[in-house]
């Protein structure tokens, strides 16, 4: 059972794809590029109202490119409000673009019916040509945003490093303790923290918050413009392990593993910190860890 449920999570779309940033450059691109294609083609179309200039066709282009502006706008501000509760797979995040598109072209498709009964060409034609630039001015740009931001992310993994690797004039403690250094989302190093002095990082909405001992011992949060995900892949085979949607912890500091009712807990070694929870997901992830260890 457990092994089902962690198949079906690895299959669930990147979740940078349903971030802030991501879907307002998106939109923004995606606007852009449609303002350009649509100039570029009016000249060479035969059967589309779209019109420059002064005319009632006008006002109708600019209407219609406004109201698919806000169609698309409510669509990915709805896609970003349900992403912590309507998990999304690649093949659903992809149905949900093409539906957008779909929509728009209906309306279209309407439109032209309805303002131009004279010069109909009947339903299935308008639709299938409104369909055509309907992918080029959208879908398009849908792909080019995403290919643009999965590299983007793939750099920020690669900038995830370990400061053992990097040459610094600080001399290695004789235990050969390393600091983990985190890099916010445009590649810029924010923290550098012992391994030792690490107990867990926590997602919220963009950021980590990531909780440390300082060199006094006090626990301190620090938040960086991050994803949870890029910090999962760029500490794979470390004691840095995700035990929750929302956590990743260091399981060297973790004093208790205990089994609720609920399930796992994990007790880590400060009386300040409440327990982290593991859920079914992770759950064999843990234990191997612990089993590796024991």
């Amino acid at each position: 059972m457990d092994k089902g449920i962690i198949h079906k999570e690895k299959k669930l779309m990147p979740e940078y794809l349903r971030a802030k940033y991501q879907l307002i450059g998106t939109v923004t691109f995606a606007a852009l590029f449609s303002v350009v294609f649509l100039l570029v083609s009016i000249p060479f179309s035969h059967n589309v109202w779209f019109k420059l200039g002064n005319s009632v066709f006008f006002l109708f282009t600019v209407l219609f490119a406004l109201v698919s502006l806000l169609i698309v706008i409510f669509s990915k501000v709805v896609m970003y409000n349900t992403r912590n509760v309507l998990p999304l797979t690649m093949p659903a995040y992809v149905f949900w673009n093409i539906c957008e598109v779909v929509f728009i072209c209906l309306l279209y498709t309407v439109l032209t019916i309805a303002i131009t009964p004279q010069e109909m060409d009947g339903f299935p034609l308008i639709f299938f040509n409104s369909l055509i630039y309907g992918f080029i001015s959208l879908g398009i740009p849908y792909i080019i945003a995403g290919m643009y931001f999965s590299i983007n992310d793939k750099n920020n993994t690669i900038r995830m490093m370990n400061y053992g690797n990097v040459v610094s004039d600080e001399v290695m403690s004789p235990g050969g303790d390393k600091k983990i250094t985190l890099f916010d989302n445009n590649g810029v190093m924010k923290l550098s923290v012992r391994s030792s002095n690490l107990f867990y990082m926590e997602a919220d909405d963009n950021y980590i918050r990531v909780w440390y001992e300082d060199s006094v011992g006090s626990l301190r949060i620090y938040m960086l413009r991050c994803r949870l995900k890029t910090v999962e892949e760029s500490f794979l085979g470390s004691s840095l392990i995700r035990c929750h949607r929302k956590y990743i912890v260091n399981m060297d500091k973790v004093k208790v593993l205990r089994k609720g009712k609920d399930g796992y807990e994990l007790f880590l070694d400060s009386d300040s910190i409440d327990p982290i929870p593991v859920t079914k997901t992770y759950e064999a992830k843990v234990l191997s860890y612990f089993n590796k260890e024991y």
